[in-house]
């Protein structure tokens, strides 16, 4: 009877020890999903259209699609002749392509499905968030290695990429 008990207590010891690790493995897991959910800050990553990039990061960074709703960037790309002070007007079928991407790669998910004001990403309530007073101190704006809020570069050493990741900031002197 004792072997029989002591054999049940070894067998329960063995399965607490494989469910211990089977959460743990899976608690990892999870947060490694919410680690690269945060690396690009708006879900998971999308390759950029080679036209969009031609184009568009041609004079700034490529922002992630995802950073804007559908509806700002449909007014952004229907006005291309005044985008933000500077004529960026393409032709029709670039326009259409890039519109299409755009539209089918756009926030969807409430946090930053809001239209900002402007269109613009600095305005967005999730940007400001994101950046604010506490963790950005307005001076950083101003500094001449970082310039503007628009310029996610300087301080998101892998905005390029596409990663926004909060183990990539460096912010410049």
């Amino acid at each position: 009877m004792k072997k029989t008990t002591l054999a049940l207590m070894q067998s329960a010891q063995a399965a607490t020890k494989n469910i211990a690790h089977l959460l743990f493995v899976g608690s990892c897991l999870a947060w490694g999903a919410s680690a690269a959910y945060a690396d690009s800050g708006t879900g998971a990553r999308v390759p950029l259209l080679p036209k969009y990039t031609q184009e568009c990061a041609a004079c700034h960074l490529a922002y992630p699609a995802g950073f804007l709703p559908a509806a700002s960037w449909q007014r952004v790309m229907a006005g291309l002749g005044k985008h933000y002070g500077t004529d960026a007007s393409l032709d029709e079928a670039s326009v259409r392509e890039i519109s299409t991407w755009l539209k089918a790669n756009a926030a969807t998910y409430k946090r930053v499905s809001e239209e900002p004001p402007q269109d613009r990403i600095t305005k967005s309530a999730w940007f400001l968030q994101k950046h604010r007073e506490g963790e950005v101190p307005a001076t950083v704006w101003k500094r001449a290695s970082v310039g503007s809020a628009a310029n996610c570069a300087a301080c998101h050493t892998q905005a390029a990429a596409g990663s926004y990741s909060e183990r990539e900031i460096r912010i410049p002197k």
